[in-house]
């Protein structure tokens, strides 16, 4: 068995998670806490508590679900023995996943993750007044004729796939008048669905270019250190070991595209044949299932689930 192990991004947060982990296991409260102490803030009990619409905001959703992955992680560490460089290729992750999954290959600490994502968040949200940015998903369409859409719809406005998340399922991002245009376009170029996403920011698009800045100084002065293993990276769809390309490449991760279906076939192509998401939620698990059916494809969040996949080392 060749295994990847999978972070989820931002959307996988829900009011509760992670409460059954630190319930169940003290090394997970342990990883709460850190976080807690890294951001000054009480953020577990806004996971575990909500209200939801302070846990959504981008600058708590990163955080937040870093956290759990990490929880996930570090309980498999202590409890069943996982060694990322014996149990995993690669690692990879959707967008802020990226940060879970490089933390999870020791490239960060977690309070390091955690204080880089909290201003990633910041800085997106900073980047584009409210109300000037979209998003927008195109279902029953793939790349190219949504890219072709981004393009018709732009009009001299920023307005481009953000997401490849799967066959069927593109991302636009830019300008919110833009990515209405879009929306409209797709529905008569054959997309099944075209719907404009609750997302406060426009992420992975050329608007996100001051939180790129930003995320240049932050990272310049937190540094990755070479993971256990390696990345395979949301911008190159390919492995990157090297800690000063992958610092470039998280830079540049603000505004470029996740290439998701490529990076799962990219695992696939180098004899992945196993994918386990860690962390909330089951979103990355689905879209591997549907990019490949050859892929065994689980998630594992839950206490349960945990024990289940140890018996699996």
């Amino acid at each position: 068995m060749s295994r990847a192990f999978v972070f989820p991004g931002q959307g996988s947060q829900a009011v509760g998670m992670g409460r059954d982990l630190a319930e169940a296991f003290a090394p997970a409260r342990e990883v709460f806490e850190e976080v807690d102490d890294a951001l000054s803030q009480r953020l577990s009990r806004l996971m575990f508590e909500g209200p939801e619409s302070e846990l959504t905001l981008t600058e708590n959703a990163q955080p937040a679900l870093m956290a759990v992955s990490l929880a996930v992680v570090r309980v498999l560490e202590r409890e069943g023995g996982l060694d990322l460089s014996r149990h995993a290729a690669f690692v990879a992750g959707h967008s802020l996943g990226e940060y879970s999954a490089l933390a999870a290959a020791g490239a960060f600490g977690i309070a390091e993750a955690a204080r880089l994502l909290k201003r990633r968040g910041q800085a997106m949200q900073r980047a584009v007044p409210v109300g000037v940015g979209a998003m927008a998903a195109l279902l029953g369409m793939d790349l190219e004729p949504a890219r072709a859409v981004a393009e018709e719809a732009a009009e001299g406005e920023v307005c481009a796939a953000a997401n490849d998340n799967g066959p069927g399922q593109v991302v636009l991002s830019g300008h919110k008048t833009a990515v209405e245009r879009a929306v409209k376009i797709a529905a008569g170029k054959g997309a099944k669905r075209a719907i404009m996403l609750p997302v406060s920011a426009p992420f992975h698009c050329a608007l996100m270019k001051p939180a790129a800045d930003e995320m240049e100084e932050a990272l310049a002065a937190s540094p990755p250190r070479a993971p256990q293993v390696p990345l395979i990276a949301n911008v190159t769809a390919a492995p990157v070991s090297d800690p000063e390309a992958i610092r470039r490449l998280l830079v540049e991760q603000v505004t470029a595209p996740v290439r998701w279906r490529e990076s799962v076939l990219a695992m696939k192509e180098r004899g992945v044949d196993t994918v386990v998401e860690l962390g909330a939620g089951k979103v990355l698990s689905g879209l591997v299932k549907r990019i490949d059916r050859e892929l065994a494809a689980s998630s594992v969040g839950s206490p349960a689930e945990i024990e289940a996949f140890l018996k699996t080392l």
